[in-house]
């Protein structure tokens, strides 16, 4: 039994078209889909998912990017491998193309968690990580006119993916370039394992919105914690949203438990997100009535 779900950000607004982007996310859990019936790790293709996103340049995350208000672009991303706790990241990174592989390095390369500004560039040049060269034509924007996209307070953008393999293995990766208009330094939910990623034998979950809200309430990590606890995924993930929207923040999240369950609330206009069930069916939403 496979499963997987995705996401390309909680920004979504009615007014846009996203024809685009949901052409891509088909195309992305289809992809994964041959991985997975391959017999490919969880670990493996829940990177090889968020790498996808991030060079799509359709979402606020890696070739996406837009920059902070230095005009820098700050990468920040992570992995969690549900079979072993493990996991890595790495936040404010500048100069180079994907972060979720860069945070991977960190988990497997290093005896750390989380690398961070220059120490995560000088680490990522030594692995001969891929470099973005002139960035002005490499980062496309994405996210005008979403909720992610200035004047908004807050405002966001992220891409994820949770997937359980044939083994029962879960894993989970996040990626993003942050809130438009950033002050320098800012660091979101997304690179915090517990806070925008998790997995462990029993659950994965991916968050996207407004992290400061998220980090607060431990999002990613306490939906895992409910569903340890005897409740439903569909549950354990309504009650963080219902908390984070209680406390003011918006956003939603995408997680999936080791039976093959799925899950994607959000609090705001849409959230671009995409699955595969057990049963092998593909779906794709942005918004619902």
């Amino acid at each position: 039994m496979t499963a997987l779900i995705i996401h390309g950000g909680a920004g979504a607004r009615r007014e846009r078209n996203y024809d685009a982007e949901i052409v891509h996310m088909r195309q992305v859990v289809e992809a994964m889909k041959v991985r997975l019936d391959a017999g490919d790790s969880a670990l493996d293709v829940a990177v090889a998912a968020v790498v996808m996103l991030e060079d799509s340049g359709l979402y606020v995350a890696g070739k996406g990017a837009s920059p902070n208000l230095a005009g820098a672009y700050e990468l920040d991303a992570s992995i969690m491998d549900g079979s072993t706790r493990r996991a890595g990241s790495v936040a404010a990174l500048q100069g180079f193309r994907n972060p979720v592989v860069a945070a991977r390095a960190v988990m497997e390369k290093t005896p750390h968690v989380m690398l961070v500004g220059e120490g995560a560039a000088l680490f990522a040049h030594d692995q001969a990580l891929e470099m973005i060269g002139d960035e002005a034509a490499w980062f496309t924007g994405a996210g005008k006119g979403e909720d992610n996209h200035p004047p908004g307070t807050l405002s966001h953008g992220t891409v994820g993916a949770c997937v359980l393999d044939a083994q029962g293995r879960l894993a989970a990766a996040t990626s993003t370039a942050g809130v438009f208009g950033k002050m320098p330094g800012r660091v979101g939910d997304t690179p915090i394992p517990a806070a925008g990623t998790w997995a462990d034998a029993g659950a994965a979950a991916s968050c996207t919105g407004q992290g400061e809200y998220f980090i607060r309430v431990a999002a990613a990590a306490q939906v895992a914690w409910r569903v340890a606890a005897g409740q439903s995924l569909a549950d354990a993930t309504q009650a963080v949203i219902d908390e984070i929207g209680a406390m003011g923040g918006d956003g939603g999240l995408i997680a999936l438990d080791a039976q093959g369950n799925i899950a994607a609330p959000f609090n705001s206009q849409g959230m671009k997100h995409a699955w595969l069930t057990p049963d092998g069916d593909i779906g794709v939403e942005v918004f619902r009535d």
